[in-house]
This record gives structure tokens, C-alpha cells and sequence, in this order.
């Protein structure tokens, strides 16, 4: 699907090869500067040794950060012998676990709790297989129509980095603003954690607006088989 994407929406090597760096890129600046400490639990893990005392696991293990474009650009294609998809411009399977609590905002204030983001609208959609990577555009455009938005008023985006190729044709046919899009690096850097991932880069999404300040954001994902998922989601100057 990936090379799909990349040949019918025209993405070549390089652009997706620029797209992961720049991934790595984020992430890299995101961990150094503890922007995505308040969305990891660490995790006690037994000794790699016999004996050894537990380890503990307070950052996520996949990104490279001394990643260049001259070593992405000398990995082979993963899929086709003439492709420009590269374990280098794709996701990493990842084992991980994520959650998040949802409920009515009267329960919350009941509760005392400051809620970091309100669930405006949500939209699911499907494409041709063949293409699923693309399957987060009309599931966005949906969303925000569901909500009654456009897309200028979306401060910050989070869509899951299956691919570069399928990231980069997204963010170009809805034409964003890429500092907009995944500030913080995405799965490419991160890892793209099966069941997961979609709550995975909500909660990314809520810490990024909380820092930013930022009112209205977007979290959408393609998913095999051709479905993709949205969600506009709203914070309140209140809950600072």
C-alpha cells in the first residue's frame, strides 16, 4: 500500500527519506528537552543478565537519532526491487501499551479533575485497500466538517506515521502546514505500536496542545484494510 501511495501521489525517495530524518529529528529534540516525560510511564523490566537487577525503561527504545540522509538514502526498497519504501522511511513494529480515561465533563468536575481535551467530533471512513496510507484525508475532511471547522482552524495535527510516503501524500493533498503536523516526530522515530498507536498519539496530541497552548487539534490514523479514523478535539483556556 505504501508504494502504492508513493507512485499515485507522487512522493518520491528523497522527499520520504527527508520526511523520516526530520521525524527522528523531533522526537530526538521532544525526549532531550522532557516535553514527553508526562506521556511515559517507565516500566520495570528484569535484568538482561541472571541475576542482574531490574532495569528500568523511561524512554522509548526505537528512535535513532544518529540517523543522516546519507544512511537512509543507502538502505534497499523493503517491499519492491525498484521501490523508494525503506525500513529506514517506515515504521517500526514496536510492542507498547497505551490508555486514556474518558468521561462526561460533569463527572470530571464531580471527580476535581482539570480534563485535558473535549471530543468534538469523530469521523471513520473507507478507501481502496490498495491505498489505505491516503485513507486519513476524507476521514479529516469528514471529522472537521462533523465539527463545523476547516482546516485553518486546526492548531495542531498528530497523524500516525505508518509511512513517509503515506504521511507526506496526507499532509500535501490536505495541504498543511508540516509545522503543524506530528511536532513531536511520529511513529517513524517512535515506533508504530499495533492497537496502541491510536491512543498512542492522542495523548501525545493533549501534552503538545497543553504546551503549545493550543485550542483545536486533529488525531487520525489509517488502519489496514482500508479504514481511516479522525478526531477533532477542543481545550479550553480554563484547563491550563
Amino acid at each position: 500500500a505504501a508504494e502504492n501511495v508513493a507512485s499515485e501521489y507522487n512522493v518520491p525517495r528523497e522527499d520520504q527519506d527527508r520526511f523520516a530524518l526530520e521525524s527522528q529529528r523531533r522526537a530526538d529534540s521532544a525526549n532531550k528537552s522532557g516535553k514527553t516525560d508526562q506521556e511515559i510511564i517507565p516500566v520495570s523490566v528484569p535484568g538482561t543478565r541472571r541475576g542482574s537487577p531490574p532495569e528500568i525503561v523511561s524512554q522509548d527504545e526505537h528512535p535513532r537519532p544518529e540517523t543522516s540522509l546519507e544512511t537512509l538514502s543507502k538502505l534497499r526498497p523493503a517491499f519492491t526491487p525498484k521501490g523508494s519504501v525503506t525500513v529506514g522511511n517506515a515504521s517500526g513494529m514496536n510492542d507498547a501499551a497505551a490508555f486514556c480515561v474518558v468521561m462526561e465533563e460533569e463527572e470530571a468536575v464531580r471527580r476535581g479533575l482539570v480534563p485535558l481535551l473535549s471530543i468534538v467530533a469523530i469521523a471513520s471512513v473507507g478507501v481502496e485497500p490498495r491505498v489505505m496510507g491516503i485513507a486519513p484525508v476524507p476521514a479529516i475532511i469528514k471529522a472537521v466538517e462533523k465539527a463545523g471547522w476547516s482546516l485553518e482552524d486546526v492548531d495542531l495535527f498528530e497523524i500516525n506515521e505508518a509511512f513517509a510516503a503515506q504521511s507526506l501524500a496526507v499532509v500535501r493533498e490536505l495541504g498543511l502546514d508540516p509545522e503543524k503536523v506530528n511536532i513531536y516526530g511520529g511513529a517513524i522515530a517512535l515506533g508504530h505500536p499495533l492497537g496502541a498507536s491510536g491512543t498512542k498519539i492522542l495523548g501525545t496530541l493533549a501534552i503538545a496542545m497543553k504546551e503549545r497552548k493550543a485550542r483545536r487539534g486533529v488525531a487520525a490514523l489509517c488502519v489496514g484494510g482500508g479504514l481511516g479514523v479522525a478526531m477533532c478535539l477542543e481545550r479550553r483556556p480554563n484547563w491550563d
